[in-house]
Parts: C-alpha cells; sequence; structure tokens
C-alpha cells in the first residue's frame, strides 16, 4: 500500500498548480521573476483516511522554506501517527537545494520508509548542460548510479512547488490542461492539470476560502482506479497554497487538509 506517498507527492505537485497557460508545443520556463513565498514558510497538512463512515486523522505534512548561503533549502516531513505505525508505520523525507534566482534545483534526495516498502533517491542536476547523476535504490548504501541527459531544464519534486507558484493566474479559463514535468525514480514524469475554475469552499477547521480547483492525471493502478478523480483546492490570493486535496482510492478515500501555517509571505484570511 503506497496511498500515503501518492497523496504527499501530489501534495507537492498541487503546489504547482498555478502554472502558466502551458501548451505540448512550449517548454516549461527555466527561470522565475515573483516570490510568493517567504524564507521561514511552514505549512502542515494532515492526512485522513476513509474507513466506512469514518474519516480517520492518520499522518502529517510539513513543509519548510530555509535560505543556506546562495541556495533555498526545502524540506517535507511526511508521516504516519504513532498509534496507526503497527498497522501502516510512514516516515518519508525530501529536502531540495535551489538556485536563489531562476528558482531551478542543485541537488534533490528523498528517504522514503513506508511499510515494507523503502526507497532512497538522490539527484545531482547539472541546470547548464541538462545533465542528471542520480543514486536510486532501496538504502544509501545500495543505491546504484544513474546517468541522463535532457533536452531542457529540470525540476524535482520539491522545486517544481515554489517555482510554479509564481506565475499568473488570470489568464486561465475553465478547462485548460498544463503538462507538469517533474525528474525523479530515474525517469522524467508528464502529468497533466487540468483547471476547473473558482468556488468558494469550506475548508475543516479553517472556514470559508475563495479556491481554484485542478485536477492531476492519476496514475492508475493498486492505488487509483481508472475512475478516480482527485481535487486540489488551492488558496485564491498571493500565496498559491493548496488548502485541501481530496480523492478516492481502490479502498476508500484520502485527503489531506491543511491545518498548519507560519512565515506566509502574504495576508492569508477567510472568504466571507
Amino acid at each position: 500500500m503506497k496511498t500515503f506517498n501518492y497523496i504527499l507527492a501530489f501534495l507537492m505537485l498541487s503546489y504547482g498548480a498555478f502554472a502558466q497557460d502551458f501548451s505540448s508545443s512550449q517548454e516549461m520556463p527555466c527561470s522565475a521573476e515573483a516570490r510568493n513565498f517567504a524564507v521561514g514558510e511552514k505549512l502542515t497538512y494532515t492526512v485522513f483516511y476513509n474507513w466506512g463512515l469514518l474519516w480517520i486523522a492518520a499522518g502529517e505534512v510539513t513543509f519548510e522554506v530555509k535560505l543556506e548561503g546562495d541556495e533555498f533549502h526545502y524540506l517535507c516531513y511526511g508521516y504516519t501517527f504513532p498509534k496507526y505505525d503497527k498497522i501502516f508505520k510512514v516516515r518519508d523525507y525530501y529536502e531540495s537545494r535551489t538556485d536563489t534566482t531562476t528558482l531551478l534545483p542543485n541537488h534533490f534526495k528523498r528517504e522514503v520508509e513506508e511499510g515494507k516498502y523503502v526507497r532512497f533517491d538522490s539527484i545531482a542536476f547539472n541546470q547548464s548542460n541538462y545533465t542528471i547523476k542520480e543514486y536510486f535504490g532501496g538504502s544509501r548504501s545500495s543505491a546504484k548510479e544513474h546517468n541522463f541527459t535532457l533536452n531542457h531544464c529540470a525540476h524535482d519534486m520539491l522545486s517544481i512547488i515554489y517555482s510554479l507558484r509564481t506565475f499568473d493566474v488570470t489568464a486561465l479559463d475553465s478547462g485548460d490542461k498544463m503538462p507538469m514535468d517533474v525528474f525523479f525514480d530515474k525517469e522524467l514524469f508528464t502529468l497533466d492539470l487540468k483547471y476547473s475554475g473558482l468556488e468558494r469552499k469550506k475548508i475543516k477547521n479553517l472556514g470559508k476560502y475563495d479556491v481554484r480547483i485542478f485536477s492531476p492525471t492519476l496514475i492508475t493502478g493498486n492505488v487509483f482506479t481508472e475512475e478516480a478523480v482527485m481535487n486540489i483546492y488551492i488558496s485564491d490570493d498571493k500565496n498559491k497554497i493548496p488548502l485541501l486535496i481530496e480523492s478516492p482510492v481502490s479502498v476508500g478515500a484520502v485527503k489531506a487538509v491543511l491545518s498548519g501555517y507560519e512565515g506566509l509571505k502574504y495576508p492569508f484570511a477567510q472568504s466571507f
């Protein structure tokens, strides 16, 4: 069961839902202008799993932004609460170091422990010649080196979050689809994000907010069915952060809800 990992991955990618209106013939930009986040920003999400008629708070995901020298240092932690560890223990760690001007990644690392599934992934990006050196395996000691050459700049699972938060949303029309390219697991992944419009949404323990709704392409299999639709609700303000993610899975449903925030660059207030 890798449900938590999928939710964590899409929680990351959902930050980028405010991308420009790309078409398949256009390339993702290799630089960023505005900064919709501040050093010291910290966001926390509670992950709920639906069991019958009950929604169970099973774990938590936290994102942080730091500045170290000439790099932004993004960190993400995902874990199940201790009382659920015997059922399915999750201890996930992600980090990305990016250029402060372009927001492109220099290095990415992921260490995943989910039940019996473990993964180590370390990626060094050379953005000037589009080459990638990756150490990938079940653990740090068993990881093997792999080298790749792309034809364009590339993002990782964390850098894409903060880069795409910088783009304008005003030109989007309902039904627009945008490709999102991210490199990890020895592969360049492209996900389509479909924009579905603006609405006012009540968010658990937060209140009502104006949100923009996006739905990413899902990978069907042992987690998501062919009919599954994941909805991502992004705050319609300058912060552009996910407030709620919800999706059915093969058994039950999962949602992640913003449960804590600090250090935001812009005011964050309810809609009335």
